[in-house]
């Protein structure tokens, strides 16, 4: 209770003053949340990402996070902050440009065989469609998700935000009416697009975002190896992908 009492101090000095000592101490404070969001990104990353990195960039939206912070909204400080940490992180990645050339070209080249197919078909293609269309074997067009896995987190991660916080280290961007709604109706585009994917793609989907489970738990779950997990979610991500950019979201 005293700590909770203290760090509740720490707040209304800084409302009342904006002064750099409170405005630290609220992020040593709040620190815990940028390593765990950061652990919660990097864990889908190749080894090739420092990790540090990814906690140096989530700082920089924890501290935008505490200066426009604003009680008035009856937000909690953890829920408001984690989208802005999240975006910043990948913001990060994004100049760090980690992702191969080869690996976006098959991302590219599998989100356009979703929007030609399912144009065609009237429906998600299966697996077995995807690798012919692609002039693939099963096995070659398994391996293509794999390779693509590690760059899908980020990209939905923030599609699937959009609209519910604000954009991290967005400080040219104010938050007008027009941006809100905008933004509101992203959300909605969004989460409808999220609700017609095939049941076992909405399935991973709600079990890592909406419930919090790592890609091994899930496998747990669904009675599959973790690798197969990384390839559904994977395969659902572009197949969303596909879909927002149709809608001229993405």
């Amino acid at each position: 209770m005293r700590r909770e009492l203290d760090i509740d101090q720490v707040w209304q000095q800084w409302f009342e003053r904006h002064d750099a000592v409170s405005r630290d101490r609220l992020i040593v404070h709040y620190s815990p949340l940028v390593k765990f969001v950061a652990g919660r990104v990097g864990a889908g990353l190749p080894n090739s990402v420092d990790p540090g990195d990814l906690v140096s960039a989530g700082v920089f939206g924890l501290i935008d996070a505490v200066e426009r912070f604003d009680p008035e909204r009856a937000v909690k400080f953890e829920t408001f902050a984690v989208p802005r940490i999240r975006g910043a992180i990948f913001d990060g990645l994004r100049s760090l440009d980690w992702v191969p050339r080869s690996v976006r070209s098959r991302a590219r080249e599998v989100e356009g065989a979703f929007t030609e197919l399912e144009g065609k078909f009237g429906r998600a293609p299966t697996d077995e469609e995807l690798a012919k269309h692609l002039r693939l074997s099963a096995a070659e067009f398994q391996k293509w998700l794999s390779s693509i896995a590690s760059t899908t987190v980020g990209p939905l991660d923030r599609a699937l935000v959009a609209g519910s916080e604000p954009r991290a280290l967005s400080g040219d961007v104010p938050d007008s009416p027009s941006a809100i709604v905008e933004e509101g109706e992203v959300r909605r585009l969004v989460k409808g697009e999220v609700r017609r994917l095939p049941e076992r793609e909405k399935l991973v989907l709600s079990l890592y975002y909406d419930e919090g489970l790592t890609l091994a738990e899930i496998g747990t779950v669904l009675g599959v190896t973790e690798s197969r997990v990384s390839q559904i979610h994977t395969k659902a991500v572009l197949h969303l992908r596909a879909r927002l950019s149709a809608s001229g979201v993405a």
